[in-house]
């Protein structure tokens, strides 16, 4: 009948969809702020293929089709940063992002030592802050992103699992 949703490392070869998906997904984004050139729409597929062989990169597979993933890598403070989470409209709010989080910290702290994670969102995504808090994050700063958005810092330390997720 119907058919589960499953998460995994992203391969090479995921990077087309990847990149279709995240301009798909950060359009309401852009929409909230009215600025259609947030980091995640302007990115160019050779650096979303980058990023999928060189980062910490999970999808999240219906069948065939990516329709989630998220990306994370070790910063030079020893930190996880975690970016460009991102679900299909059409199956957000079934817990495929707190599923995608999860795998990426996994990933991160055993494979890669990190201690902390930290993430960043636009001061006006409350979706996106509800879910990261309700996993464990706390806001720790504010930033402003190269694309001029206001940005709301999270943090979390490794090993550090909200029961709800």
């Amino acid at each position: 009948m119907g058919m589960s949703v499953t998460i995994s490392a992203a391969a090479e070869q995921d990077a087309e969809q990847i990149f279709k998906l995240q301009y798909l997904c950060f359009q309401s984004e852009a929409a909230l702020y009215g600025n259609y050139r947030i980091d995640p729409l302007v990115q160019s597929l050779d650096s979303v293929r980058a990023e999928v062989v060189n980062d910490c990169v999970f999808v999240a597979r219906l069948g065939d089709e990516v329709v989630g993933s998220v990306r994370g890598r070790i910063t030079d403070d020893g930190a996880a940063s975690i970016g460009k989470l991102c679900v299909h409209p059409r199956l957000q709010g079934h817990g495929i992002g707190a599923r995608l989080l999860r795998a990426a910290e996994s990933a991160l702290a055993e494979e890669r030592g990190a201690k902390k994670f930290r993430l960043h969102t636009g001061h006006r995504s409350e979706g996106s802050l509800r879910l990261y808090r309700k996993v464990g994050y706390e806001t720790v700063g504010t930033a402003e992103g190269s694309d001029g958005v206001p940005m709301i810092v999270l943090e979390k330390l490794a090993g550090t699992y909200a029961a709800t997720a």
